[in-house]
This record gives C-alpha cells, sequence and structure tokens, in this order.
C-alpha cells in the first residue's frame, strides 16, 4: 500500500534529450509513451502535475550561436523548441483521457494558452496537467531556471528532475566508476562542487525559496511516482 502523500503540487522537468530515445534528433514515439505512462500513474492519485520541458532534441541554441547565429536569435529558436514538445506530450497526455494545458511565456494564442500565474494555478486546482513552455520568455535563462521560477511562482511542493542516472553523483558515474552517490545534499554543497545537476541560478532560486529538488532516473519504470512517495532510487536536494 503506497504511504501518504507528502507532496500535492509538483513540477516535472523533462530534457528534449529525454525525448530522442535511439533518435538522433525530435521525438521517439515509444519514449512519449513511456513517459505519458509513468506521469498518469501520478495524476491517478490526484497529485497537481506541472512539466517543463527542454527543446535539445528540436533545436539548442548553443549550437546555433557556434555557427553564427546571434545569442538572442538562438534563444528564442530553442524556446520554440520546448513549444514543439510541449504540443506533443499535450497530444499523448489528452489521447490518455488526461486533461492538458500547454502555457507558452512567449504568447502564440493560435497553438496555446499564454502563461499567465493564476491561470496555471486554476487549471491545476481542477487538477488538469500543465505543461510551461518557452522557458521563462527571455534569453539567455536555461528551462533549469524557469523550473525553479515556475515551481516558486505557483507554489509547487517539489522539483523532480528527471534524467538517466538515479541521482547526483560527484562525478559522471558512467566514466568514473568510483563516483560517490549522494542520498540528499545540500544546495549549498551542489554549487560548492559545481556538480551540473542543474544550473547555478535554478540551485540558488530553489535555495532561496526552500524548495526542494529530487533527482531520479527517468528510464526507469514507477520512478517518478516512488520518488514523490520516498521509494526508489533518487537523491534529494535541501
Amino acid at each position: 500500500m503506497i504511504s501518504k502523500i507528502k507532496y500535492k503540487r509538483v513540477l516535472l522537468k523533462l530534457s528534449g534529450e529525454s525525448l530522442l530515445g535511439n533518435k538522433l534528433h525530435g521525438i521517439d514515439e515509444k519514449i512519449a509513451t513511456f513517459l505519458v505512462e509513468e506521469i498518469k500513474k501520478v495524476y491517478k492519485r490526484k497529485i497537481q502535475i506541472s512539466v517543463v520541458i527542454g527543446g535539445g532534441n528540436i533545436f539548442r541554441g548553443t549550437d546555433a550561436v557556434s555557427v553564427g547565429i546571434e545569442r538572442t536569435t538562438a534563444d528564442y529558436m530553442g524556446m520554440l523548441g520546448t513549444v514543439i514538445n510541449a504540443l506533443a506530450i499535450q497530444n499523448a497526455l489528452e489521447k490518455n483521457s488526461i486533461p492538458t494545458r500547454v502555457l507558452s511565456s512567449i504568447p502564440i494564442p493560435a497553438v496555446c494558452e499564454s502563461y499567465i500565474r493564476r491561470r496555471a494555478i486554476n487549471h491545476l486546482e481542477k487538477n488538469i496537467v500543465v505543461i510551461f513552455a518557452a522557458g521563462t520568455g527571455n534569453p539567455y535563462f536555461t528551462t533549469d531556471t524557469a523550473v525553479a521560477l515556475r515551481a516558486f511562482e505557483i507554489s509547487a511542493n517539489v522539483i523532480l528532475k528527471a534524467t538517466k542516472v538515479d541521482g547526483v553523483y560527484s562525478d559522471d558515474p558512467k566514466k568514473i566508476k568510483k563516483a560517490i552517490k549522494y542520498s540528499t545534499i545540500k544546495y549549498s554543497d551542489i554549487l560548492a562542487k559545481n556538480l551540473k545537476i542543474m544550473d547555478g541560478s535554478a540551485i540558488a532560486l530553489a535555495r532561496d525559496n526552500n524548495i526542494p529538488i529530487i533527482v531520479f532516473p527517468i528510464n526507469k519504470k514507477n520512478a517518478f511516482l516512488d520518488a514523490i512517495f520516498n521509494k526508489g532510487k533518487y537523491t534529494i536536494i535541501k
């Protein structure tokens, strides 16, 4: 039997790369289906779910800069990539009878709703999944920063950062076998050790607003649900 719900409103961070699967570009339908099934398990528990998705599988602003595209323009192009991913996940969720709204930081009224804080909270209170797209709407800020900002704005109880590994390590565990895994780690230690789990501004914002971050493996079945109920493998940053 699953224990008492600790987090009633959560924000899930998915990277664009998590949608790639075995593809070099775009969205792997099997991966999208798997992610939707994992979200559905949490949704059935009447937990309010919001999501931020990166756009690296569609377009990376840093890559564009390297070929001569001006940084501000490249960042806006990257934001549009997150909108594409958000619409794809919205479509997949609604095929599974999960009501979903995409709220974009860049107004695109023909495609999705514009981000308004009170609108987002209203959707969540109606048990509608909310996907935040287009980052913060400003260049030079990552989707990690958008995660921390939106989590604070909607009063999320926790941020769940989905990764390819089962938590935070002292080094890349895929390259260094002796890398140490942390079950719990402080925000200040993440910054001091320069651990690249999220960018520094996002960690600092979460710290300043006392929002815990759970880092868990997205490729493991039930990992999202388990992390919410303090089960399975994960790291808590607090």
